[in-house]
């Protein structure tokens, strides 16, 4: 039987695949409101092919709980957010599942780290623990990381199809963790060694997070010279050996804007050129405001009640609202207006800040300038109903717009 540890946004999508796909699963989580929603058959967040997985699962009967499970096969897939002050990974999630984990699991466990951690994270805080608790690495339990690879709007698919890589000290739990993983994942599976499986995850979401910093700095160049950069880009792309992604008002998500600084954070001398990209990332919300204000000025627009913001979440078509640009951009607002201007959002079906409207021709009406900082499937439905509003597009979707 296997115990998922966590059932966020990585965790309950690899607990339903494992459990469609015939392994025997039991998902735990410490949010009792989570696990009781689960059990009512209801999920807690949206996401294509989510609910027909959903209900497989629970046909093949996977069960949720607050317990930790008496077994001898754990996935960990709690959250591990940073210290933004020094820029390292607080691992304190991580240790609590650890040690649960070492309190209930029988004789020859296999204990997978899931959560995307920094390098060394398991050689820092994992293996004292075992060490702690009486335990023989490699006899009593058996220690791999296997980090996710799910991007939220296509989890269902890349879990089938994205490879997967499996970091252990022993060769054979490595290949226990391969054959369970095999279950489900189309992709190739590769073997290594934890510090090798720690890294490469990090370096992943690092090498797109500097590719994207480019991109947006490519779009200050072209403001300071009054240039399309989407132009620029798209031509610059011809070329078979360049890729450069989109520009955008921020990055967001839990791993782009964050995986990058654990290498920061961990070796700050030797990261110049990520920490650069990584600032400039951040900035692209100080640019939005400043856009804002130069089109205000424009066009005679005083009433910031006037200013729409239209998109919550940190890409389009999800409902996961992590490091989202839009709220980075608030969180800067201070220095421009004493509030943050109103917000629209589709896939936000619930009002959680004070200046959420929850009704879109409404939003729409009461707006003179919106900005458009999520490119929903939604907005590109209704574009129509923006004609005749001033629009400062962050995503090149309106031909006739205010750019970055």
């Amino acid at each position: 039987m296997i115990n998922i540890i966590g059932l966020g946004y990585i965790g309950l999508p690899t607990a339903l695949m494992l459990a469609a796909s015939g392994n025997e699963v039991v998902g735990t989580d410490y949010n009792k409101e989570l696990v009781q929603t689960l059990n009512k058959n209801m999920l807690t967040f949206e996401e294509p092919g989510l609910e027909e997985l959903f209900e497989k699962a629970n046909n093949k009967g996977i069960t949720y709980t607050n317990e930790y499970q008496n077994t001898d096969f754990y996935i960990v897939t709690v959250p591990t957010p940073y210290d933004k002050e020094d820029k390292k990974i607080d691992p304190s999630y991580v240790i609590a599942a650890t040690n649960k984990v070492l309190e209930v699991c029988k004789k020859g466990t296999i204990l997978v780290i899931e959560s995307t951690i920094s390098p060394g994270t398991i050689d820092k805080f994992v293996r004292p623990l075992v060490k702690k608790a009486g335990l023989k690495i490699n006899e009593d339990i058996y220690l791999v990381h296997a980090p996710e690879r799910i991007l939220p709007g296509q989890m269902i698919k890349e879990l089938k199809h994205n490879s997967r890589t499996i970091g252990a000290d022993s060769p054979e739990a490595a290949q226990k963790v391969k054959d369970v993983y095999a279950t489900f994942c189309e992709g190739e599976i590769v073997c290594t060694d934890i510090r090798t499986a720690e890294m490469t995850k990090v370096v992943e979401n690092t090498y797109r997070g500097i590719n994207i910093a480019f991109a947006n700095e490519l779009t200050k160049i072209a403001r300071h010279d009054n240039l399309d950069v989407h132009e620029i880009i798209k031509i610059a792309n011809m070329h078979p050996r360049v890729n450069i992604l989109s520009p955008g008002p921020g990055v967001g998500g839990h791993c782009i804007p964050v995986d990058p600084w654990f290498l920061v954070g961990d070796y700050p001398r030797l990261t110049n050129l990520i920490s650069t990209a990584l600032e400039i990332n951040e900035s692209m919300p100080e640019m939005v405001l400043d856009r804002i204000t130069d089109i205000m000025k424009e066009n005679n627009i005083t009433d910031k009640n006037k200013i729409g913001i239209y998109g919550l979440t940190y890409k389009a078509d999800v409902d996961d609202i992590r490091e989202s640009p839009t709220l980075q951009l608030f969180e800067k607002m201070e220095a421009h207006f004493a509030e943050p201007f109103r917000v629209f959002d589709p896939m936000v079906k619930k009002k959680i800040l004070s200046n959420q409207q929850m009704n879109f021709e409404n939003f729409v009406e009461e707006s003179e300038l919106i900005v458009l900082m999520v490119e929903h499937s939604h907005l590109k439905e209704n574009i129509d109903l923006l004609n005749g509003k001033y629009i400062l597009d962050t995503h090149n979707l309106v031909d006739d717009a205010y750019k970055l």
